[in-house]
């Protein structure tokens, strides 16, 4: 197997272990943010759903834009027990994206780099 493709099988392999696998051992309190904008708040459970009572910043808060795509809320589709899945999936995503991105500048500044190889006069 060349160096190339071995790094490749690590990549995926990391990828499995920390986003699959890792995300399940992950805490599911409030991370900095959510108790940060819950300071002054106190959560109530009613037969609505749960409220919050006193003065906090998460009051203000509506519900997020994207909050109906399939990755929302880490994990596929709304359903519970799938983080490490959408984990795994959010990273091979990211990888392509980005990528694709690297590929395409690398590609742009070869041509570029040709295009003024060829434009310069030749010193024979």
């Amino acid at each position: 197997m060349t160096r190339r493709w071995s790094f490749w099988v690590a990549f995926a392999a990391a990828i499995v272990l920390i986003a699959g696998v890792g995300s399940y051992f992950a805490s599911s309190s409030p991370d900095g943010l959510d108790s940060t904008t819950l300071r002054g708040c106190q959560v109530v459970e009613t037969a609505a759903g749960e409220q919050l009572t006193g003065d906090c910043i998460a009051q203000e808060a509506g519900e997020h834009h994207l909050a109906d795509s399939p990755l929302a809320g880490y994990a596929l589709g709304g359903r519970e027990r799938t983080g490490g899945l959408a984990g795994v999936i959010g990273v091979l995503v990211t990888v392509v994206v980005a990528g694709g991105g690297f590929w395409l500048i690398a590609r742009t500044r070869a041509r570029a780099s040709e295009d003024t190889a060829a434009a310069e006069p030749s010193n024979r």
